[in-house]
């Protein structure tokens, strides 16, 4: 069983998502399982600005106004969504587009204000992940189908949520007890220095995670991937990466991600 989560920076890009689908597609002819979850934050930010809006980040991390939650909706779980099950059956893979609330796959609570680098953060409606029901996700894989997962979660109340999708992704991985997590990204892997490609890291550890952390290099939306991948690591996936979509197919190429 793989787990992989996708970035939304490549739903719009069809040679990108041309290639994911490929390797997928490897995946099940080599006889595995697998379970997509998406992100759509490039999506979600354009739609933001139309509306009048402008989005937040702290720490990597989307603070989720009114208007935010219904750009959730519509960006992530429609078009994100749609774009990436259209796109699976291009290379013959049977997608099916869910979302964390679907089924209670997911279970939330809606984030406290938070203590963010020294400032108290009210990330609005997003969810903190509580636990996981896969029910939904083996009745699918057991049809042969490959489910595409979206972000948006409800709490007990019926309230939705945007969650995290790395988050999301860990939890499914580690609900389902897989035996790899990817998370597939544009760069393919994790640098030193964002745009040099020659600073690509082939592996790295908790320790080099913290030196990168606190010595800056590791910021941004790379931080809330490498939190995910340690707890991956933790909860015993004994095969975690950050590669980009090609490195799929030919097996190789992306940063792994040690204890």
């Amino acid at each position: 069983m793989t787990v992989l989560k996708i970035g939304g920076a490549l739903v719009d890009d069809a040679e990108a998502l041309g290639a994911f689908w490929h390797g997928v597609k490897r995946l099940l002819d080599d006889g595995q399982r697998a379970v997509v979850v998406h992100g759509g934050g490039p999506q979600s930010s354009a739609l933001t600005r139309r509306l009048g809006g402008e989005p937040r980040m702290v720490a990597g991390r989307r603070v989720t106004g009114d208007l935010d939650l219904d750009v959730t909706a519509y960006a992530i779980r429609g078009k994100a969504s749609a774009a990436l099950v259209a796109s699976a059956r291009t290379v013959g893979v049977d997608a099916v587009g869910i979302a964390g609330l679907d089924g209670g796959l997911v279970q939330v609570t809606r984030r406290p204000p938070v203590i963010v680098d020294g400032e108290t953060v009210d990330f609005g409606h997003v969810g903190d992940v509580t636990g996981a029901n896969v029910r939904l996700l083996d009745t699918l894989l057991d049809a042969g189908f490959v489910p595409v997962v979206s972000p948006l979660c409800a709490d007990a109340h019926g309230n939705l949520l945007n969650v995290n999708a790395d988050t999301v992704a860990c939890t499914l991985a580690e609900a389902l007890h897989a035996s790899a997590f990817r998370l597939v990204t544009e760069t393919g892997g994790v640098r030193r220095h964002a745009d040099d490609p020659a600073s690509h890291l082939d592996a790295l550890d908790a320790a080099t995670v913290e030196a990168g952390i606190r010595d800056g290099w590791i910021a941004g939306g790379m931080r809330p991937k490498l939190d995910v991948a340690m707890q991956a690591l933790r909860a015993g996936i004994p095969d975690v990466s950050i590669l980009a979509p090609g490195d799929l197919l030919v097996g190789t190429g992306g940063t792994t991600v040690r204890r």
